[in-house]
């Protein structure tokens, strides 16, 4: 199958270029003024839109096996593309957590008949699976998981010695949830003390506080530095721990990485008297100024890579009380969507949104033939209409959750087409009912 888009502005590795491009089975094969339209079997259009390299999600949550009423790989996977994400990195605290070979597979085997788009698993690390962890393959795991914080229960990683093992032993990328789990208990008895169970949600930035972010992320600096490890810090949500981080250096030589997540590049804490438990995430969404730290080391390179963290609840389990009302929401179908609305609102460029979504998760997770416009690459593509409006709302939801935190937003820019590995597998609202995913590998 041979598909040539015509006339299209290219965004890839810091320019934008009017452009056709050709795409052969599941690779990119020419990129080329005036290619001509005999030696394609489609031809698409792309006058006055953008194609970007497909989105690597590095963070999500598509809870299967074991929490599927909330969500599935499927159904996930396909809201996914909608949004022009083809790529996600799935975390292990499924149920059950992913912390053996065996159970780790167990995810790929459901992923290869089920996912839309492309995939990687981590591999959970707890205070006790050394040995299986370090029988984890690099070249087809994206890396080793630890949760540094409460937020996930018996995955809590609290040893320190067993840190510090998993830290020297093992070559691969180690990424980290960072929140200090004896601050955090502290806060929340304070709380307790004053509100029983139901804690207005708008003290959830000061239970998960700044200090327990940064007690954390220092923690995890300190011991990636004595050991050489390979350390990347999930969901950034402080300004103050932006300064742990260094943009003198090129990422492909960096050792130490950071990524945000969409929504404390949006919400602050003025948000929650009007969104409340729609945006209780952990690590809590803080101020202004915490957000524009955040901002300002995105576009300073400190931070070198934009996720979601993607993690859908039901309706009726965000109506409990704050100390049951679990954390997360659903973002991965409009990611790209919120970063072009801050590029056409001047907050950042096209160039750099495409770097911090693609290039630099790519770079950083070592994925092979993904991330760029090349010939040669997988054509994992998305066809951007930078002059389309439209309104969340739950009838375009696909999450099987069913609401977003976004609803009512209006957008002025829409995903035209997502290709995956070549195939059009969303076109302006349909959604092909074939599935073209793979499971990514990464070079060692």
């Amino acid at each position: 199958m041979k598909t040539l888009i015509k006339n299209v502005k290219i965004v890839n590795e810091g320019q934008i270029v009017e452009s056709d491009i050709l795409l052969e089975n599941d690779l990119i094969s020419k990129i080329s003024q005036n290619i001509l339209e005999e030696s394609a079997d489609k031809i698409i259009d792309g006058e006055g839109k953008y194609l970007l390299p497909g989105v690597i999600d590095d963070q999500v949550h598509f809870r299967e096996p074991g929490l599927t009423h909330k969500g599935d790989i499927e159904s996930e996977s396909r809201a996914a593309i909608a949004g022009g994400t083809t790529s996600f990195i799935e975390q292990p605290n499924t149920v059950p957590n992913a912390v053996t070979q065996e159970l780790l597979e167990a995810k790929y085997v459901i992923a290869s008949e089920k996912a839309y788009a492309n995939y990687g698993f981590m591999m959970g690390g707890t205070n006790d699976n050394l040995e299986e962890v370090l029988k984890t393959n690099p070249r087809n795991v994206p890396g080793i998981k630890l949760f540094l914080g409460s937020s996930t229960g018996n995955m809590l990683v609290d040893n320190p010695q067993t840190l510090e093992k998993i830290f020297s032993d093992t070559k691969m990328l180690v990424a980290v949830h960072c929140e200090d789990e004896a601050t955090i208990r502290a806060n929340t008895e304070k709380y307790l003390v004053e509100y029983g169970e139901d804690i207005p949600v708008k003290f959830h930035h000061l239970i998960r506080s700044e200090e327990a972010c940064y007690i954390s992320s220092s923690k995890a600096i300190e011991l990636a530095e004595k050991t050489g490890a390979r350390l990347h810090v999930f969901h950034l949500s402080t300004a103050k721990e932006t300064a742990l981080f260094r943009n003198d250096i090129p990422l492909k030589d960096k050792k130490i990485t950071a990524e945000v997540c969409v929504h404390h590049l949006t919400f602050t804490n003025e948000d929650y008297d009007k969104k409340g438990v729609y945006i209780k995430w952990n690590p809590a969404v803080k101020t202004q100024a915490d957000k524009d730290g955040l901002w300002e080391a995105l576009l300073d390179d400190r931070i070198d890579v934009i996720a979601t963290d993607h993690a859908p609840h039901t309706y009726e389990e965000k109506q409990n009380s704050y100390t049951k009302c679990p954390s997360g929401a659903p973002l991965v179908q409009h990611s790209l969507n919120v970063m072009l609305e801050n590029y056409k609102n001047g907050k950042i460029t096209l160039e750099k949104i495409v770097q911090k979504m693609a290039h630099n998760p790519a770079i950083l997770f070592r994925i092979e033939k993904r991330g760029f416009i090349k010939e040669g690459y997988k054509a994992d593509l998305v066809l951007v209409d930078m002059n389309e409006k439209w309104t969340v709302a739950k009838e375009n939801i696909l999450s099987k959750c069913g609401w977003s935190p976004l609803e009512g937003t209006e957008f002025s820019t829409k995903i035209d087409k997502t290709f995956v590995n070549g195939n059009l597998v969303y076109d302006n609202g349909k959604i092909s009912e074939q599935k073209f995913a793979e499971r990514m590998l990464f070079e060692i």
